[in-house]
């Protein structure tokens, strides 16, 4: 047993707990109490004074195949196999030291990144919970393509779930507009029909499977939104009604600020130029629906995109920054990436520091609630625990060692 003792602890649901303590018991935490209540305890105490114990973060929107190369389509067209699943084993590992404890992938290659989960599910390595898509679904000529399953007309896209399902995934991701990052094609543009998307929403919700969309233009989140999607990915070109439909199906915004702020921070730097001009293009926009969401009163849940170009694993808390800077507070930006993330995914027994919920668990210096960057600048986190077992502390992601080449 462990008690946590001295600080603060902010319990995920958007409340800051003073004067309290946390027992964990193996895996799971066992009480949440006012300290008095442990009076006399003679177990293993870790001081937290000065600090704040919170839920380990979520992250709902990584790619574990991607490593932040400037162009990682590229860089992932010369892996082998085996390097591709030893790739995402190393970066499944670097968001576990900066305080991620589950992620959504949200695309992957070949279904390799399903070896990774199962390993880490079986215990075989530490590593975050893992809900994978598979492939994602796409149409011919659309975004993702190089990589996705390409399908097209209600029918294909129907056999297109299924065999993610078969495969084994844990939620299925269809790709309803554009992008940034393929080449040829407009953010701003609806790829699949209305049609298409009811029909591969409908064949995965079947089969108990969640969803997730890439969608930035209003026509595809639209259509994605009238499908039954559980979350929008991105979501760039939002306008009222987007939202009003979005908070009547309680659908969440993944908004992954940090891709479009790499992308354009980097400029220059290897990132392939139409991806640089399109993300220039949009962010504006990216910005104004963030923060019209907000207004509303949508559910956020936070996704940073890691993996796309100078995105890193292991930085992932850098969103939290991100959103506060885009309107949200910061306990509401904390909820987004611990509560909601948890209810996204489908995990209730994570997200919360509650009597019964797994002891995923993140120390950070001082409050986080008050300054946002004790917990989004993994330099002021002082642990991280997954189930209970302390984790080593993240040190600077690795940076590829050819991005100029590349």
């Amino acid at each position: 047993m462990i008690l946590f003792k001295g600080g603060w602890v902010f319990d995920g649901g958007g409340q800051r707990l003073d004067g309290h303590g946390v027992l964990i018991e193996g895996t799971g935490i066992a009480k949440v109490a006012p300290l008095g209540e442990f009076d006399g305890f003679e177990g293993e105490a870790v001081d937290t004074a000065g600090a704040t114990l919170m839920p380990g973060l979520i992250d709902c929107h990584v790619h574990l195949v991607y490593s932040g190369h400037p162009d990682p389509r590229s860089t992932l067209a010369k892996q082998s196999p085996a390097e591709t699943t030893l790739t995402a084993l190393e970066n499944a590992q670097k968001n576990l030291a900066g305080g991620i404890t589950a992620v959504r992938d949200c695309g992957g290659k070949d279904h390799l990144e399903f070896a990774v989960r199962d390993a880490i599910g079986r215990g075989i390595f530490q590593g975050p919970t893992i809900h994978a898509a598979g492939r994602m679904i796409c149409m011919t000529g659309g975004h993702g393509n190089s990589m996705g399953r390409v399908a097209d007309g209600p029918n294909e896209v129907v056999k297109a779930v299924r065999e993610q399902i078969h495969a084994g995934c844990d939620l299925v991701k269809i790709m309803a507009t554009g992008g940034v990052m393929t080449p040829g094609v407009n953010p701003e543009d609806a790829h699949y029909s209305a049609g298409e998307m009811k029909a591969g929403v409908t064949e995965a919700r079947r089969f108990h499977k969640r969803t997730a969309s890439h969608a930035q233009g209003t026509e595809g989140i639209l259509n994605a939104v009238r499908a039954g999607i559980h979350s929008i990915e991105h979501g760039i070109f939002m306008t009222e009604k987007c939202i009003e439909e979005m908070k009547e199906g309680g659908v969440y915004l993944v908004a992954t600020v940090s891709a479009l702020k790499n992308i354009i921070a980097n400029a220059g730097n290897g990132v392939p130029a139409y991806a640089v001009e399109k993300s220039i293009r949009v962010s504006e926009d990216h910005q104004r629906s963030v923060r019209m969401f907000h207004a509303a009163g949508g559910k956020f849940a936070m996704g940073t995109d890691a993996g796309t170009p100078f995105n890193y694993h292991g930085d992932n808390a850098l969103e939290l920054g991100h959103l506060v800077d885009y309107g949200l507070s910061p306990s509401e930006a904390l909820v987004a990436a611990t509560a909601h993330g948890a209810d996204l995914m489908g995990l209730p027994d994570i997200g919360r520091i509650e009597a019964g919920k797994q002891a995923d668990l993140l120390l950070v210096e001082g409050d986080p609630t008050k300054d946002i960057r004790m917990a989004a600048d993994k330099a002021n986190h002082r642990a991280v625990y997954k189930a209970g077992v302390a984790v080593p502390l993240g040190r600077p992601a690795a940076r590829p060692a050819r991005q100029a080449a590349e």
